[in-house]
């Protein structure tokens, strides 16, 4: 098949390494410096936790051109950064498109693909299960032996699912279908955000944190508030087992924490680099618009804001 990889950042080069393993004539869209080690090294990629290196050679594009045809382009990038490729997105002539990311506007960003091409578009949307850290010249890749993308439509049945079947059919990789990405999204970052302020907190220190037992109690609460915003909306938590974690095993929460904080993966998943500041200020602000919908309080996620980048403009 023929594939972009539109994003080079830790997960689209990832992505990108998994598809030229399984087959597929891939391309990336890279600006900037990241641009020129590409086409200087191809995409070098140190897998943390398997002590090995990769390096695969791939077609490199600074630009997306309206004819410039692939059979699907996976969008690999931060939340606040889609807007600003939707209209190239909407002006080239490829069919299949999976935005893959952290996402609360996944709705809106459909419409407009739908609305402002020029021919039938299909999208769907996405989150890989991975993270990790850019260093000169290569990506430092965290993930297990088999990573995962949980990816589907907005409500509806993914009809062209063997679309994207057929670009990871000889790979390691495994796709979970869900039926509502809305949801999935939303819920997903109800989850991550509480815990993502943590680090701010202590200035990047998670050990000092992991010993704060009312913070730790605070973000456990801030995500059962985050999934009462949801279900007063109509929204259903996925997965189910979000809402019994924050409400019914608190205790089982809480020393999960404790745990992860105190390890180095801890430091690499929710270290105060795990995720950029600008999309934390994005994603918070989309909570405080749900919240504003629901029409709730939500006193512990008042308090974790005092540690959100947007709070601080």
């Amino acid at each position: 098949m023929r594939i972009l990889v539109y994003g080079a950042g830790v997960l689209g080069s990832y992505l990108a390494h998994v598809l030229v393993r399984g087959g597929n004539n891939v391309t990336m869209l890279a600006r900037g410096s990241r641009l020129d080690e590409l086409q200087k090294n191809g995409n070098v990629i140190r897998h943390y936790f398997q002590f090995r290196s990769t390096v695969d050679q791939v077609n490199v594009i600074s630009e997306l051109q309206p004819k410039d045809i692939y059979d699907l382009i996976f969008v690999v990038m931060k939340y606040p950064d889609f807007q600003s490729v939707l209209p190239a997105l909407a002006a080239n002539h490829s069919s299949h498109i999976l935005l893959v990311g952290n996402n609360a506007s996944p709705l809106e960003m459909r419409d407009y693909l739908l609305a402002s091409s020029p021919l039938k578009k299909h999208v769907a949307f996405g989150f890989q299960v991975s993270a990790g850290w850019r260093e000169t010249g290569r990506m430092f890749c965290v993930r297990g032996p088999q990573v995962q993308m949980t990816l589907g439509g907005l409500g509806e049945d993914l009809r062209w699912r063997t679309v994207i079947d057929q670009a990871f059919v000889n790979t390691k990789y495994k796709l979970v279908y869900q039926q509502n990405m809305d949801e999935w999204l939303k819920s997903h970052f109800m989850m991550v955000l509480p815990l993502n302020f943590i680090a701010p907190a202590y200035n990047g220190d998670l050990r000092k944190a992991a010993k704060d037992n009312k913070l730790l109690h605070q973000v456990i609460a801030a995500v059962d508030e985050g999934n009462q915003v949801l279900e007063k909306l109509g929204y259903t938590v996925t997965p189910a087992s979000q809402i019994k974690l924050a409400r019914k095993q608190r205790k089982m929460f809480y020393l999960l924490l404790k745990f992860m904080l105190s390890t180095p993966v801890g430091k690499i998943l929710l270290g105060d680099k795990a995720v950029s500041a600008d999309e934390i200020s994005a994603l918070y602000q989309a909570f405080n618009d749900l919240k504003s919908s629901a029409n709730i309080t939500t006193p512990n996620w008042d308090i974790l804001g005092n540690y959100s980048p947007s709070s601080q403009r």
